[in-house]
């Protein structure tokens, strides 16, 4: 930014109410990062882009001021919740103003009947579902970083998750049903957006307005249990976790991973490794139905308990990104990919192990995908460089998988690769000038 541009933006913005103003560099450099480095070519491409001017808005009112004021000096602005992202959501391509959205953290609502919630962007999910649960309700879906991530950040970045293998993904009609917003203009305007005009500001990385508070559907509090089961054949257990999902099961979590990923968990995990493992949230009256699956797949089950027993470093806390984690903590040359699988799935999974041996460790989750079950897959990727990945992912779509690129910046090549047209049209009305997170949405830049 421009030393002029920048003196003007931080006359008007120093001394406002309900604002706080952060220049110094490592208050910068902290707001400019999120945990993109699990990939190694966002690492490279991201290490350099940093903020000009931080700010943490206490009342959509200090939003607004912030708002008229990046639009008059023509300055762009990134929205950041928690920054627990993994492909740059937050990071500011352009420079300019990253505004902090924590300070705006309110429950303002919970409809008794419906369970539907408003809620301030920058809440924590945590925070969010412990209220919920004083209500008998609970969040649908969770990201595995759900003790630290913002209920903001989740819907304009995250997809899915915890929850998952029941609820879908969060662009699935039913799950957003309204927004606050604030418009980027010079004379920014409050907006309440029903469910169908929200939708495409989901999963759009800030994009295309400033999210302010959102409407979400939940659901009624379960007290799950936790179970682990063991089988010494990835094709038992691979058959088990989708007989597990297609049964009559209140599931919450199904997680299948190879025994090379359990053999890399931490040790507070408490279970033995040697066996590929399937981690499930279930309902208490479903805890005899797994019991008997798993006796007719000789596999080993073990029954932790209760979820709520452990406050903490439970089986959320070991699936979805947070198994990645682990691993690149013990190991840092692993990253990743997400994808969902064809059916059946073991065609597509030997095929790739012929080609690739260690250097692919699969990591599975049960999803419902339109109403139907399948499984996503997460699989730990040796790094061995950018040409090695890329035929990597060309296999994966050659064998019939829907690949989610998470090595890129983009909202459309993160997903389909395809353009939303509503997305685009959202930006054009919440954001005509393009200030809001520039170089993160395909269809906007040509």
């Amino acid at each position: 930014m421009e030393p002029r541009v920048l003196e003007g933006l931080l006359e008007e913005l120093t001394g406002l109410e309900q604002l706080s103003v952060w220049r110094d560099p490592a208050d910068l450099e902290r707001f400019s990062r999120d945990a993109y480095d699990y990939s190694p070519v966002l690492l490279e491409r991201l290490r350099s882009c940093r903020a000009d001017l931080v700010v943490r808005p206490e009342s959509v009112a200090a939003v607004m001021a912030v708002a008229a004021a990046c639009a008059r000096h023509q300055v762009p602005l990134t929205l950041r919740g928690a920054g627990t992202g993994n492909y740059g959501q937050c990071v500011p391509l352009e420079g300019g103003v990253v505004m902090v959205m924590t300070a705006l953290n309110r429950v303002r609502a919970i409809e008794a009947d419906s369970g539907v919630v408003e809620v301030e962007s920058g809440c924590l999910l945590k925070e969010l579902d412990q209220s919920l649960g004083a209500c008998g309700r609970q969040l649908r879906l969770l990201p595995s970083t759900w003790r630290s991530a913002s209920v903001g950040g989740f819907i304009a970045g995250g997809s899915g998750g915890i929850g998952s293998v029941r609820w879908g993904f969060l662009r699935d009609p039913g799950h957003l049903l309204g927004l606050e917003l604030v418009t980027l203009e010079p004379d920014p305007r409050l907006l309440r957006l029903d469910g169908a005009d929200a939708e495409a500001l989901n999963h759009a990385y800030g994009t295309n307005g400033i999210l302010t508070a959102l409407q979400l559907a939940t659901a009624p509090r379960v007290p799950w249990q936790e179970v682990s089961i063991d089988c010494d054949d990835w094709g038992d257990a691979l058959q088990l976790a989708t007989l597990c999902q297609r049964s009559a099961l209140e599931l919450h979590l199904c997680t299948l991973l190879d025994r090379s990923i359990v053999d890399r968990l931490p040790p507070w995990s408490g279970l033995a490794g040697g066996r590929h493992r399937l981690l499930l949230l279930v309902a208490p009256d479903g805890v005899a139905t797994l019991e008997r699956l798993a006796a007719r797949s000789n596999a080993i089950i073990v029954r932790i308990g209760a979820e709520a027993a452990h406050r903490g470093n439970g089986l959320r806390e070991l699936s979805w990104n947070h198994t990645t984690l682990h691993c690149r903590s013990a190991e840092p040359g692993w990253t990743y990919l997400q994808m969902l699988l064809p059916q059946p799935e073991q065609a597509l999974i030997e095929a790739l192990r012929v080609d690739w041996g260690d250097d692919l460790l699969w990591h599975l989750e049960g999803v419902r995908h339109w109403g139907g079950a399948r499984l996503a897959a997460l699989p730990l990727v040796r790094w061995r460089g950018v040409e090695a990945l890329d035929r990597l992912m060309a296999q994966c779509r050659s064998l019939g998988a829907v690949l989610f690129n998470p090595h890129v910046l983009t909202v459309e090549d993160g997903g389909l690769g395809v353009i939303d047209g509503d997305q685009v049209a959202a930006k054009a009305r919440f954001d005509p000038k393009g200030l809001l997170n520039p170089g993160k949405l395909r269809g906007w830049t040509g």
